[in-house]
């Protein structure tokens, strides 16, 4: 059970994975959460470098969708100033909203990483959804009201796979 919750890569930040690393690995698409993962929970807008890692995927010939279980205000008013398509309510960890990223960007699943900073909605759902699965360090320290719940069952769960030795990156 916990498998479903190893991530296939561990980064300290979204910076950290370059178009090049994805390409050679088969990857044309990105489906990336949003909140903690690009940038803090309670930040309106994109900073100049997730701007600028936006664009460096895209011109690389990857697609960047934006898959967020926050409503609509909040991604759409994130994601209109970029041109990226997105997602909002998506209900990770469930495989609906990964099946329409899939869709919207035209790719298979082979072809796609599932970005995100949490085990019980980015890592989960990538991984039962069959796509390469990608944790990042939270940007912020601070959670919203949900988030601080699926945390402390997180922690509960990195210390299984640590003594399991299914993991050996630092927190």
């Amino acid at each position: 059970m916990y498998k479903n919750f190893l991530p296939d890569e561990y980064v300290k930040s979204i910076f950290q994975i370059s178009p090049d690393t994805l390409l050679e690995k088969g990857i044309k698409g990105i489906i990336t959460d949003l909140d903690n993962t690009l940038v803090e929970w309670d930040r309106a807008e994109a900073t100049p470098e997730i701007i600028e890692w936006v664009r460096m995927m895209e011109q690389a010939g990857l697609k960047v969708t934006i898959l967020s279980n926050n409503n609509e205000l909040r991604v759409k008013a994130f994601c209109d100033p970029l041109g990226t398509p997105f997602i909002f309510d998506a209900r990770k960890p469930l495989r609906r909203s990964f099946k329409k990223a899939l869709a919207l960007m035209g790719l298979k699943r082979e072809e796609v990483v599932m970005v995100g900073d949490q085990l019980m909605t980015d890592v989960l759902g990538g991984n039962r959804f069959g796509v390469h699965t990608i944790l990042v360090v939270p940007v912020a320290s601070s959670d919203g009201f949900f988030t601080k719940f699926n945390r402390k069952i997180e922690r509960r769960i990195m210390a299984k796979l640590k003594r399991s030795g299914l993991i050996e990156w630092e927190e």
